[in-house]
Order: C-alpha cells, then sequence, then structure tokens
C-alpha cells in the first residue's frame, strides 16, 4: 500500500474529522480518482505526434492513455471531426495513491523556479486542476526522446462537497501550496 494512501487513513481523515466536526466517517472528503490530459493539437499537421503521446503518458502514469478525439469539425483550425487531438488517462485506487506520491515528492519539485502550487485552482466542487508546461519534470521520461516539450493538465478529483474542505484534504496530503 502505498505511504500517502496508509497515511489518509491513520492520520488524515480523523484529523479531518474533528476539524470539521463530521459526524459519519463516511462523510470525510476522499480523494477519488486524478485525471491526466494532454492536448497534442499539433497531431492535426502530424499525426505521428499521437504515438509520442500515448508513449509518454504511459510511461508517466503507468498506465496505457486514451486517445480523444475532436467532437466537431472547426475549418480554421483544419480540424475534422473524430480527428485525434489528444490523449488522457484516469486513475484509481494504488495506481492514483503512487502516482500523487510521484507528483508531489519528485516531479513538482523538479519544476524550474518552484514556489508551490496555486491555492485558487478549485472549481468550486472540490476538484482541484493543475497545468504542467513540461513532461520532462516527471523521472519517467528520458530527456534524449523526447522531441517536443508537452504541457499537461493533472485534476484531482475529490468528494468534498466545497473548496474549502477540498484544500484541507490535499494540503494534510502534502500537495506545496504556495502561501
Amino acid at each position: 500500500m502505498a505511504f500517502l494512501a496508509e497515511k489518509y487513513k491513520t492520520e488524515i481523515k480523523p484529523a479531518l474529522m474533528e476539524e470539521f466536526q463530521f459526524g459519519n466517517p463516511l462523510r470525510v472528503p476522499v480523494l477519488e480518482k486524478i485525471v491526466l490530459n494532454m492536448g497534442l493539437g499539433e497531431a492535426v499537421q502530424n499525426p505521428k505526434v499521437i504515438d509520442a503521446g500515448v508513449e509518454e503518458m504511459t510511461a508517466i502514469a503507468g498506465q496505457r492513455p486514451v486517445v480523444t478525439r475532436a467532437k466537431r469539425s472547426i475549418a480554421a483550425f483544419k480540424l475534422r471531426e473524430g480527428m485525434p487531438i489528444g490523449v488522457k488517462v484516469t486513475l484509481r485506487d494504488s495506481r492514483m495513491w503512487e502516482f500523487l506520491e510521484r507528483l508531489i515528492f519528485v516531479a513538482l519539485p523538479r519544476e524550474r523556479d518552484f514556489s508551490g502550487i496555486s491555492p485558487k485552482s478549485f472549481d468550486g466542487h472540490g476538484n482541484y486542476t493543475l497545468g504542467i508546461e513540461e513532461q520532462i519534470i516527471f523521472p519517467e521520461i528520458d530527456y534524449d526522446k523526447v522531441d517536443k516539450i508537452r504541457g499537461m493538465n493533472i485534476t484531482l478529483v475529490t468528494s468534498a462537497e466545497n473548496d474549502e474542505v477540498a484544500y484541507a484534504l490535499l494540503k494534510q496530503l502534502g500537495m506545496p501550496f504556495r502561501k
């Protein structure tokens, strides 16, 4: 079992129950899933970009991603409905906890000029989205094999009803929020 999963059960859950006066232990918010999304708009001109995105996302997540396709045609972008334009993967259970540990303790500190992540990226329903500008901050990516630096969005989906409770959960899990 992952270190953070164990910490959640033994320390964080009781602390949140006490802090927010939850009568029922099932009301305590939990991290439900992590969704990684990499938009690959340049795949319109070069379809091989999708293959590179799939390989990189597989290395980062430890699970094969799904290729996302355009929902409608947009002539200005030379985009037709059904064309591949990105990759995404949803992590749950043990893979989710392992990825979160790697994100917090390895990848984020490797980011250039890192001073913490913004505490304002909550969506109002207890979910947090973080944008990463370079996929090379993950140690699984071999810098020499990268053809282009790409970014990605990482969404942490919690069962919290509001942002205040979700912030407390993520803060106790060790997310490095800015002051």
